[in-house]
């Protein structure tokens, strides 16, 4: 038995109130580190797992069910709470080695050949964390070779982020997704759900004809019987008759008299122009590919990496590296395909270079454009018919108040007029094919002050002041009115928001952002305002808030980026597939 001494009681207490001294541990990794070499040298063991290949793998019930709801509930609730052995069944053995080796060390590799097995035991062991891990790993692989595959996992173990992600893509690629083996290997229900989508993206009809055809006759025997029921989600009056002539007619495979229905179906609407006249026929009806969906790309504020999020799936995912690392640039998209990253500034270098993204290419990727005729940073940039503004910013040394502009068709910078303020950290926003300088920094001095550029006048124009002094204010235009978020003045990040509508010509403040950000990021989507990362005053964010401009309401969009932006630029484009 062990015996404490007894020791005199001494009075620590002071004239200033009770002492008193929270201290919380920082780090659990010694504890972890403890557990996990008890169970390695099997001591105080009380649970012992064993799967259908009778591997056996030993722990301790109480860690287990601290990470696990599924061991949590077998050993307080069922009968295994009392066993020191549990059979677990239909349990890859080397998954369950895996994930009790992350519960203990919160370490995992997820690689290509695991993943299949990582994914349903996580989603068994209800560890969401490696769900989600495993879910984003199958995401950076799609591919038109292995999506159908990824998207029936998503589907049984209800992955419904990568389920919607994966038939994005198998939409957006379905000309490459039908030529690839993958395809064939489909059931007959999988073949009708794909192809009966109204958002597959095809060049043509005559391309869901011809993978109807390649899939029967991969099985021919078996598949012959089901191809009547395939056609009827083929839409034959959208081809050409000279294709069903030449193609469809000649088929052998059509001679099934059903299959002849939808020929003739096909050929009386072609002849007769009946196309708009019978609109609850689904084979007539064209297919509006979702590749139209926008989404939002990030650039700045950390390196030289880009982010894009997807509002339809809630889901950021990196892309291209830009060439060079540019704080401060300004961010541009022309016609939803090239985006045009202008000046900026690194380590003390000011550029005048700009690098532009081609997202109609195969592989999108950042390259060198025209120089502009002046270095500028904390700039401001905006596109008007085709002409890309660059706006103010800062040479390295002076503040600027000159505007120069991109012919995209010629390829060449020109100057224009200059503004009346000199202005760095200016917001620009493009309203009604006019061009608005909002707020900035000019030698020192925060400004509340607002111009107007008229391209067809080639001059600036006064327009209302702010209700705040604001520099480095994130600017977007939503439904016809001009935003003004955030921002700084006297050193303090802003959260307090503003709009103009030039039809009653002032601004009005709205309700402020939850938290105050200068150098935000700010730009519309489907009827909302994002205002995306900067800075709080203090340190960088990768939060993200939305506006609703119906509720006039800030609320936190639950999935931030991937990394901290103090800076970042923010524009939309037209949907790519879910990596670039």
């Amino acid at each position: 038995m062990f015996k404490m001494q007894s020791i005199q009681e001494i009075s620590i207490s002071s004239s200033s109130g009770p002492a008193r001294y929270k201290y919380k541990k920082s780090s659990y990794v010694e504890i972890f580190e403890a557990l996990q070499s008890l169970r390695n040298n099997e001591v105080l063991c009380d649970i012992e797992l064993e799967t259908d290949d009778s591997t056996k793998i030993l722990g301790h019930k109480v860690v287990l069910a601290s990470a696990s709801p599924y061991f949590h509930a077998m050993f307080t609730n069922f009968s295994e709470r009392n066993h020191d052995h549990v059979v677990i069944r239909q349990l890859d053995s080397t998954a369950l080695q895996l994930l009790v080796n992350f519960i203990y060390s919160g370490e995992i590799v997820i690689t290509e050949k695991n993943v299949q097995i990582l994914l349903p035991a996580a989603n068994l062991l209800q560890l969401q964390e490696i769900k989600d891990i495993c879910c984003d790993f199958l995401q950076k692989q799609l591919h038109y070779t292995n999506c159908l595959g990824i998207n029936t996992l998503a589907d049984l173990h209800s992955c419904t982020k990568l389920l919607t992600s994966s038939e994005l893509y198998i939409q957006q690629n379905f000309s490459k997704v039908v030529e690839a083996d993958e395809f064939l290997t489909l059931s007959p229900d999988q073949v009708v759900k794909l192809i009966s989508s109204d958002e597959l993206a095809v060049p043509s009809e005559e391309k869901v004809f011809e993978c109807v055809i390649r899939w029967v006759k991969h099985e021919l025997v078996s598949r012959k019987c089901i191809l009547p029921q395939l056609m009827e989600h083929v839409r034959l009056p959208l081809t050409s008759s000279n294709y069903i002539f030449k193609n469809v007619f000649k088929e052998p495979l059509l001679n099934n008299c059903l299959c002849k229905d939808y020929i003739i179906e096909a050929l009386h609407f072609l002849k007769s122009d009946q196309l708009v006249t019978v609109p609850e026929c689904i084979r007539i009806k064209p297919r509006q590919p979702s590749v139209l969906h926008k989404v939002i790309l990030v650039i700045g504020g950390h390196g030289n990496s880009t982010e894009c999020y997807n509002s339809k799936i809630n889901q950021w995912n990196f892309g291209p590296e830009m060439i060079t690392t540019r704080f401060h640039a300004g961010l541009a998209v022309l016609k939803d395909n090239c985006v045009f990253a202008v000046g900026g500034i690194r380590l003390n270098s000011t550029f005048k270079s700009v690098e532009v993204l081609n997202l109609s290419s195969e592989t999108p990727c950042w390259k060198l454009s025209v120089d502009m005729l002046v270095e500028r940073s904390a700039l401001g940039v905006g596109i008007i018919n085709n002409y890309l503004y660059a706006v103010g910013g800062c040479d390295g040394t002076n503040t600027l108040n000159s505007v120069e502009v991109f012919d995209c068709i010629s390829q060449e910078w020109r100057m224009v007029s200059n503004m009346s303020t000199r202005r760095s950290h200016v917001g620009v926003g493009v309203l009604n094919d006019l061009l608005y300088a909002v707020g900035g920094n000019s030698s020192g001095r925060t400004l509340n002050s607002v111009e107007c550029y008229h391209p067809s006048f080639d001059k600036w124009i006064p327009v209302a002041e702010m209700c705040f002094h604001r520099c480095a204010a994130g600017v977007g235009v939503l439904d016809g009115v001009l935003y003004a978020v955030g921002g700084c003045y006297r050193l303090e990040a802003l959260k307090s928001v503003e709009a103009y509508r030039p039809s009653t010509g002032v601004w009005i403040t709205i309700v402020d952002m939850n938290f105050p950000r200068e150098n935000a990021g700010v730009v519309a989507l489907d009827g909302l305002l994002y205002a995306i990362g900067g800075r709080n005053g203090l340190s960088c964010l990768k939060s993200v808030e939305v506006y609703n401009p119906i509720t006039n309401t800030w609320t936190m969009l639950r999935e931030s980026m991937k990394v901290e932006r103090s800076c970042p630029r923010v524009v939309t484009i037209g949907h790519r597939p879910p990596h670039f």
